[in-house]
């Protein structure tokens, strides 16, 4: 029977043909491109020819599609629609990748090609986009081992596979914690919630084969009950469970895991010949150090501390106005800063959902793609990986741009959180190839479904990643839509949140779901007046996971993380009553793997230049500006990683940001 993942796929798109493929497919398939990629960089490698551009670095980018294209099929369903055999297969796979990683980065006979290649540069007369790739290539080599020797070279091979065994532990039991919790509730318990959230309780239950509501740990169940529940005692058993996540003891506790990769990731920088691990991981950021880091975050949070202490009081007194005594728990702060929103804006959830349909949301940030790019989408009849996806073809002036997946409901079978990937990322060479971009989201499954205001916002900033990957416009994949640095892939993501706001948008998109009459304008001033509400808990909790991120990757490796954690909160001088937004054994993004290890500052990073990018909008013609939309595709979203991202910024922008923006963006500015 013929393996699809290695066969021609005659679909549409050269999609991947999803009804076709079965898991019995991905080991052998696996095991044939891997093998075929060892062979393609072996021919490059051990080529008699004198190494040249094409021979040499473009051969590399062209090597090992085979395998880049199993792995993102299997890594599509892996994330989004795991089960046991999956979650077998990753493990296998991890020490397999890693150690083919090792083995190419320790090819001495392609290193001194690559390093010939380097020396030899300024004669090569290369094109600037060539002469980038060659420069990622030979520093990609160069941080990644490729100069050890001996017992140094073989023990970073040990340290890169036993990283990868434990980045996939530590997500496998994450997702397992998420999967393995929910709380029954009454038909007494639901006293007090909104009908939206009995409804997505009630689809839970049923999807578990129970006959009662649940609460999950799913985001978009969990928070609007910790919003909505007059009941402390179900709050607090609810919130104690969700930031337990990975904590819960036995087999999938992550707490010695990640204690153990963070001593690795020291070893390894080590190794490199750099005094901490931060300060290897941010060599290659827009920030460069670890003090650059401290200094913007450091910057935002005292003005966000101080509003927190102003809020919390106020909090309080709210609680204690209820007959409750005492102080102000992390379980409550939602719920009374949620009637305060009511009380001062007069803006209930309830009252608003109505008007921010599923539906509704993915047709307006289609339709400001639209008015800023040209960008048209058509709805497709193809074979997904699961009933929930959809899938548009994106195109411009009638040319084929892109294919983009929606995959938006939570399920048991989907890790946490919301992300963008590319199964194939735009090219021109060695072939052209258009990309097949997907947005995987938890919103809470509903007839119909209905997101809140914070479920809007983040539709539309893995839409904003994706349309990064769609409009990319370079020759190599490798540097194509979001291959750049860390502190910078963020930025468009989060300036696409802007059109959200635009009172416009709202007006034509945020339609009632019944009747479909546009939001009143009454309720739309209440909305963006309140946009700023609470800033203070949300840049605390996440200033906080993200300068306890940085504190972990210098210097020496904690030898306890929970331990390390209360020590920088302490220091900090952490309200009480709010935790960090990720806790170390569920902080996904530092402990999956490498992609935000010393670098979930970024989203903060890139926020400061969000915020004065929109700002330019502004200033011009407004929110729809075509100049400045041209400026903004030219410059940073058609670009890739082609040029460096502070050279992007300053061609788009003329100049840098400060904070003051983002303050005053955030309503902290004093």
């Amino acid at each position: 029977m013929t393996n699809m993942l290695l066969a021609d796929w005659n679909t549409a798109f050269d999609l991947a043909p999803f009804d076709a493929i079965s898991d019995a497919d991905f080991a052998p398939a696996f095991d044939t491109a891997l093998a075929q990629a060892r062979t393609e960089v072996m021919a490059i490698a051990e080529n008699s020819a004198p190494p040249s551009f094409a021979n040499t670095i473009e051969a590399l980018e062209a090597s090992g599609k085979g395998l880049d294209r199993v792995l993102s099929v299997f890594y599509t369903l892996a994330g989004a629609d795991s089960n046991p055999k999956r979650q077998e297969l990753q493990r296998e796979f991890a020490p397999k990748l890693a150690a083919y990683s090792s083995e190419l980065y320790g090819k001495k006979a392609l290193f001194s090609r690559i390093e010939s290649l380097w020396a030899a540069r300024d004669t090569l007369d290369l094109t600037p986009e060539e002469a980038r790739l060659l420069m990622l290539t030979h520093r990609g080599f160069r941080r990644s081992g490729a100069a050890l020797t001996g017992d140094e070279e073989a023990r970073m091979r040990q340290i890169m596979a036993r990283l990868a065994e434990l980045g996939t532990a530590f997500t496998q039991n994450l997702l397992a914690d998420e999967a393995g919790w929910h709380m029954e509730l009454s038909e007494a318990d639901l006293e007090g919630l909104p009908d939206f959230l009995v409804d997505a309780a009630r689809l839970a239950g049923r999807e578990k084969g129970l006959e009662q509501p649940v609460i999950t740990l799913s985001r978009s169940l969990i928070v609007p009950f910790l919003q909505f529940s007059p009941r402390r005692d179900l709050r607090k058993k609810a919130y104690e469970s969700w930031v337990s996540r990975g904590a819960m003891g036995g087999e999938t506790d992550n707490r010695e895991v990640a204690t153990e990769i963070l001593r690795l990731r020291a070893e390894r920088a080590a190794l490199l010949g750099y005094e901490s691990f931060a300060a290897y991981k941010l060599e290659t950021e827009m920030a460069k150090t670890p003090e650059a880091v401290r200094d913007l975050l450091m910057a935002v949070w005292e003005p966000a501390k101080a509003q927190v202490k102003r809020d919390a009081a106020r909090l309080t007194e709210m609680m204690q106005a209820d007959g409750i005594n005492g102080e102000l728990e992390p379980w409550d702060w939602r719920y009374y800063a949620e009637k305060r929103r009511q009380a001062e804006h007069d803006l209930e959830e309830a009252a608003l959902k109505p008007y921010l349909s599923l539906e509704g949301m993915i047709a307006a940030a289609f339709g400001c793609a639209n008015r800023l790019f040209g960008l048209e989408f058509r709805a497709l009849d193809v074979a997904l990986y699961h009933p929930d996806c959809r899938a548009w073809e994106v195109t411009r002036n009638g040319s084929h741009v892109a294919v983009f997946i929606g995959d938006y409901f939570a399920r048991g079978s989907k890790r946490s959180g919301a992300w963008c990937s590319a199964m194939r990322g735009q090219a021109k060479r060695p072939a052209v190839q258009g990309p097949v971009v997907i947005n995987v989201c938890n919103f809470a499954k509903g007839d119909p479904a209905l997101l809140s205001y914070d479920d809007a916002r983040t539709l539309f900033h893995e839409f904003g990643h994706a349309l990064h990957q769609m409009l990319s416009d370079v020759n190599y994949e490798s540097i194509s839509g979001t291959s750049v640095a860390r502190d910078f892939v963020e930025l468009p993501s989060q300036l696409y949140e802007h059109w959200l706001e635009v009172p416009e948008v709202l007006e034509r998109y945020a339609t009632h779901v019944t009747t479909g009459e546009a939001m009143p304008r009454e309720l739309l001033e209440k909305l963006l007046k309140a946009a700023n509400f609470d800033q203070g808990f949300q840049t605390v909790e996440y200033v906080a996971s993200a300068l306890v991120d940085l504190a972990f990757h210098e210097g020496e490796a904690p030898a306890d993380i929970m331990t390390k954690q209360l020590e920088i909160l302490d220091n900090l001088g952490m309200p009480r009553a709010i935790t960090m937004r990720h806790a170390s054994p569920h902080f996904a993004h530092v402990f999956s793997g490498d992609g935000y290890s010393s670098g979930y500052y970024s989203y903060m990073w890139s926020e400061v230049m969000d915020a004065d990018a929109f700002a330019s909008f502004e200033e011009a013609g407004g929110a729809f500006d075509v100049e400045r939309a041209k400026a903004l595709e030219s410059h940073i979203l058609s670009r890739g990683g082609s040029e460096d991202a502070e050279t992007l910024y300053l061609k788009f922008r003329g100049r840098m940001p400060g904070v003051a923006a983002l303050l005053k963006g955030r309503g902290l500015a004093a």
